[in-house]
């Protein structure tokens, strides 16, 4: 399994290729298009990630130690925005997803060149999967 940090280099190099922003934002878009779509039974109000300006929903399950993530969004640049996001944190512990550092949003400019909007709901996304990582720690703790 590849660590955070590899799977955020990957991601660099994916954006490096392209010095245009409507070229990232075209890979974003079908990052976001090649995504399995998520079950309309995690499609709920209790998934919904507040702050975002579009509908993120953000469904996480706890299996063998390691939070498995899987999200989905009706906006098309946010969906591949949740993608990446996805890609980097699902499937480690939650330690390393508590402790991660996500240099790849800075590297590949995505902060810079989202909407003030977009940025917050990036922001609110993280925010949620840092969150879910905690509760599923403090679990693991009482268990």
């Amino acid at each position: 399994m590849e660590t955070i940090n590899e799977v955020q280099d990957e991601i660099i190099e994916e954006f490096s290729g392209f010095d245009d922003w409507m070229d990232k934002y075209q890979l974003l878009i079908d990052m976001g298009s090649g995504q399995e779509p998520l079950p309309e039974e995690y499609k709920t109000e209790q998934n919904l990630i507040d702050g975002c300006q579009s509908r993120v929903w953000l469904q996480a399950d706890y299996r063998e130690g390691r939070v498995v993530f899987r999200a989905e969004s009706d906006a098309l640049i946010v969906k591949g925005i949740v993608d990446l996001l996805v890609r980097v944190l699902s499937g480690h512990t939650p330690q390393e997803i508590l402790d991660a550092d996500l240099y790849f949003i800075d590297r590949i400019g995505l902060k810079e060149h989202l909407s003030p909007t977009r940025s917050n709901g990036l922001v609110a996304m993280l925010k949620q999967m840092k969150m879910y990582a905690l509760a599923f720690k403090a679990k693991e703790e009482t268990t």
